[in-house]
């Protein structure tokens, strides 16, 4: 499939490029990377996000020029959706972009079943940032230090710090090309991991008061609702990571936060430690994901989503 996919590169000359809805780093970082790579072949490309960058990824170089209204479609000749299981993911514009001709799907999430012709889909890659270096491998190209710093970005940022299962050899070879290519490790974390706005604390200090256990403490949960929003001035963005808080406490298992996006519709971020699947789980409420990291929208009053949540993890643990 990536020699169909760079047979599509070499033949046409524009491309459209877009992701999932509330972008994180790996869809960030590998717009941007495959923005710089088509560039750097002579084509003509653009990113489309419907949601804003976040803050964090701002400074990763050609961020300012993603674009949030969908462009002519007549003027592209090929759309790469990254990082995205099914175009419905990729906002209101869905239905517009899955029209296009040509659409090529680069992405490794489990769940993704195939929406397209030239799909290229790895469950066991660390990142979509990993398969977009797998890609400039066969194709001989060498990444520029403003293609090395977003693949690392994608990379750094879906294998939490390196930490995460899905961390490889090959995960750690790429790592090791970008930096030989200028990626520089400490740059990059500071500005992504140590470079938060206040409006990104306060919600996690009140959200730490809503932690609650379940499951012989091996569930740990917490909520960020609409008050805990409006009363600190955070958006949505800026609870990004914030699952990770509870996972890193001795005996929790899984954690989870509830973050609600309108009255009584949440949005569920799971993750877990060892072999818990909650792949399955959010899978089972219409999400998806990896084994180790999943994610999905429920509608409902919070104690009857968190009992569906709860019930679903009883039997995965």
């Amino acid at each position: 499939m990536l020699h169909r996919i760079i047979e599509t590169i070499n033949r046409f000359h524009t491309f459209l490029i877009t992701s999932h809805v509330r972008p994180d780093g790996d869809a960030i970082g590998s717009e941007l990377a495959m923005h710089h790579i088509l560039n750097n072949m002579g084509k003509k490309s653009l990113i489309y996000n419907e949601g804003k960058t976040p803050d964090n990824y701002y400074f990763l170089p050609g961020s300012g020029s993603i674009v949030h209204e969908l462009p002519d479609l007549a003027e592209y000749d090929v759309v790469f959706v990254l990082d995205c299981s099914d175009l419905e993911r990729i906002g209101d514009q869905a239905a517009r972009i899955g029209g296009m001709k040509r659409i090529i799907n680069i992405d490794h999430h489990i769940s993704n079943g195939g929406f397209c012709e030239l799909t290229y889909v790895d469950g066991e890659a660390s990142s979509t940032g990993e398969l977009l270096y797998r890609l400039m491998t066969e194709m001989r190209v060498a990444p520029t230090k403003d293609v090395a710093d977003s693949l690392y970005a994608a990379i750094i940022t879906d294998t939490g710090g390196f930490r995460y299962r899905s961390t490889s050899r090959e995960t750690l070879c790429a790592a090791a090309g970008l930096v030989e290519a200028g990626a520089d490790p400490q740059w990059l974390s500071e500005n992504i991991y140590e470079n938060n706005p206040r409006e990104k604390i306060s919600p996690l200090t009140k959200a730490l008061e809503t932690m609650t256990f379940d499951l012989d403490g091996k569930v740990a949960s917490i909520v960020v609702n609409l008050e805990i929003l409006a009363a600190t001035g955070a958006l949505s963005e800026h609870i990004e990571g914030f699952v990770d808080v509870p996972r890193s406490i001795r005996g929790v298992e899984v954690s989870i936060i509830y973050l609600e996006l309108a009255d009584d519709y949440y949005k569920l971020s799971l993750r877990s430690k060892g072999k818990t699947n909650v792949e399955q789980v959010a899978r089972r409420l219409g999400g998806g994901g990896h084994t180790n990291a999943a994610a999905c929208m429920v509608r409902g009053k919070l104690e009857s989503v968190k009992r569906q949540v709860i019930d679903a993890l009883g039997s995965a643990i």
